[in-house]
């Protein structure tokens, strides 16, 4: 006979094993109880028509617009599958109701009963909720407002849409940006007010089309990141920069078709002579822009003159002339990266130093041509800069170091790594004049020795990070090191030293 503990224990396994199964099955069982309540649109192939806007009110995107077909779950692993497209490898942009209020299958209604007792997170107060929901991504948020209504409702919060976030090469993002927008904008019709920031960095499949509808829908937006999107071109980038007047952020780093940054020429034509033709873009990466030119880079100091902050890695057409345009116009600029641009040489670091102590931060890595001559110009009028990296520059010597310790003695991250002709001279200099280094790159330079790291080592004490990774020096004075720079991170090659 079977004790009552026992069958007690068995009836306890037998409910929680029904109860998993009415979760699991919950929303599929609402879903066709209340089908009359949802309304689905298939956005494929250009299909939709106006009169389907009549009912964004009270629609939701559905995560089928952040993950492709046959992708499981939540990126925290706790979701569980999406909606696709019965076509494979077409992802289908569905657009739902909200969630009823209440389930009304008797099952589903007792599965609910016994939550009420068990999710606390019901009894947490909306601003509680909405700040749960503020570290979301986009997809996950959506999905979030097809729970109940409650959470419908916190999750379109205007509060946590100043910023889309989407990823991922497969997603079709063009279609995503259109019916998010479409749904941002049911209190102000074709207008996001609320939207400020959009970043679908690395989204392959992003065109033209997707910046179009960025442009049309989101006037106050103010930072654009679309790296790695090189499907998309000039006139795209046309289209932001002159309908969001606030535009402040703008990355399009590995968008190999962008060549230049311009107004169109219908918002050049409106705008008055008073306010010219300026675009207010003060941070801009175009690295790996390959086939941006001086041409192309005078154009964006002409109508780019408040940039503080300009990446040029790896334009490698840019030459001297380009930074001369450069310099004519944006007067303003603290950061300047042109590493790898393999025409810059002493010239352009001459124009450079126009900049005078404005000027913080400082990258002209592998740029070859570059000598003591250009570091002489940087270090006699840059007096206030505090980033230098000079990595591969073979023709700096010991002579240039010198200048630079010299005058820019608030110097705080030097890297001066494969530059062979630098040796333990130099770095007494820059021991002796820049007490404030916390960051020093001398990698591969094949003349330095322990002597010259037990120098600075005695007289920068905040040094921070050290990298003498491929130089020959003993582990007594990576030790030295370690003993006066005690919170300093040594990188090396040397087995000895641990």
């Amino acid at each position: 006979m079977v004790s009552a503990s026992f069958t007690s224990f068995f009836f306890y396994i037998l409910l929680s094993l029904l109860e998993i199964t009415i979760l699991t099955e919950g929303e599929k069982l609402g879903y066709s109880t209340h089908q009359q309540n949802f309304t689905a649109y298939e956005l494929k192939n250009g299909r939709s028509s106006d009169s389907d806007l009549s009912m964004r009110t009270l629609s939701t995107p559905s995560p089928a617009l952040i993950f492709p077909p046959n992708t499981q779950g939540f990126q925290n692993g706790r979701g569980s599958s999406t909606s696709s497209s019965s076509v494979t490898g077409e992802t289908v942009a569905m657009v739902h109701s909200p969630p009823p209020t209440r389930l009304t299958h008797p099952l589903i209604r007792l599965a609910s009963k016994h939550q009420k007792e068990q999710a606390n997170v019901d009894r947490l107060p909306d601003h509680s909720m909405i700040q749960i929901f503020s570290f979301l991504p986009t997809n996950q948020l959506c999905r979030c407002a097809r729970v109940c209504r409650r959470w419908y409702n916190l999750a379109w919060d205007p509060r946590l849409w100043r910023t889309i976030r989407l990823t991922g090469e497969t997603i079709n993002v063009d279609r995503a940006l259109k019916v998010l927008t479409r749904r941002l904008c049911q209190d102000t019709p074709n207008v996001c007010l609320m939207l400020e920031t959009v970043i679908v960095s690395g989204c392959r499949r992003l065109t033209d089309r997707g910046l179009y509808t960025i442009a049309q829908c989101c006037p106050e937006l103010r930072r654009l990141e679309v790296s790695g999107c090189y499907n998309i071109s000039n006139e795209a980038v046309f289209d932001v920069v002159s309908l969001c007047p606030n535009l402040e952020h703008l990355d399009v780093s590995g968008c190999s078709k962008v060549t230049c940054i311009s107004l169109t020429r219908e918002a050049s034509i409106k705008l008055s002579p008073l306010h010219g033709k300026q675009i207010s873009i003060r941070y801009l990466d175009m690295t790996d822009c390959f086939v941006l030119e001086d041409e192309g880079l005078h154009t964006i100091a002409a109508h780019c003159t408040q940039l503080t902050h300009l990446y040029l890695r790896r334009c490698v057409r840019i030459t001297d002339e380009g930074l001369r345009y450069l310099m004519i116009y944006c007067t303003s600029i603290k950061e300047l990266s042109v590493s790898d641009c393999r025409f810059v040489s002493d010239f352009g670091m001459r124009e450079i130093a126009k900049l005078e102590s404005r000027l913080r931060y400082l990258s002209i890595a592998h740029c070859g041509r570059i000598t003591d001559v250009g570091i002489r110009y940087i270090a006699k009028y840059c007096s206030k800069l505090r980033y230098l990296n000079a990595r591969g520059c073979e023709g700096i010597t010991d002579h240039g170091v010198e200048y630079l310790a010299k005058n820019c003695t608030k110097l705080k991250s030097l890297d001066i790594g494969k530059c062979p002709l630098v040796s333990d001279t130099g770095l007494e200099f820059l021991a002796l004049n820049c007490f404030n280094l916390k960051r020093l790159s001398l990698k591969s330079c094949e003349s330095i020795t322990g002597q010259g790291l037990q120098i600075v080592a005695a007289n920068c004490f905040d040094l921070q990070m050290l990298n003498v990774q491929d130089c020959d020096v003993s582990v007594d004075a990576l030790r030295f090191v370690k003993r006066h720079c005690k919170r300093c991170i040594i990188e090396h090659t040397n087995p000895a030293f641990f």
